[in-house]
């Protein structure tokens, strides 16, 4: 596969990153999306007006930040963002380590969102995910796999 068409790139993914509270992660979030040419501003925009209807805290220490239905006018390419925040973030209560911002007019994004949740209900995988030190830990680990074990 073309490393350019994969949905999560290393470009895509930031680790060791402060935020001062969910605005901050949000905003960072949003930025990242428009910073690898997946989406426009009014996108990351929208990631803000999205968490104040419902909470992306997804458990496990991860939140998945997506705009509105309405915004998807906005995003340029399908793509998903790692941000890992080593210190947490409050995140209504909650402590978020990893955020992963979503851009998606359809379905591209699934079989990623399924990994994650494969990678969240195992307890080692999930802390490897939270606590992951190189990029290439976080592209293993949420790569999706094409073959059954």
């Amino acid at each position: 596969m073309n490393p350019d068409a994969r949905l999560l790139r290393s470009d895509a993914i930031k680790l060791g990153l402060t935020a001062h509270d969910k605005t901050d992660a949000l905003t960072q979030a949003g930025a990242l999306l428009v910073e690898i040419g997946a989406a426009t501003d009014a996108y990351a925009a929208a990631i803000h007006e999205r968490e104040t209807s419902i909470s992306t805290y997804i458990g496990e220490g991860v939140a998945i930040p997506h705009g509105t239905n309405e915004s998807r006018e906005h995003i340029e390419r399908a793509a998903l963002g790692f941000l890992q925040y080593p210190h947490g973030v409050d995140w209504d209560g909650e402590t978020v380590y990893a955020c992963i911002p979503i851009a998606s007019k359809s379905e591209e994004h699934v079989d990623i969102l399924s990994t994650l949740a494969q990678v969240l209900m195992d307890p080692t995988k999930a802390s490897q995910l939270r606590e992951a030190s190189t990029i290439e830990d976080v592209l293993s680990l949420l790569s999706p796999t094409t073959t059954k074990e």
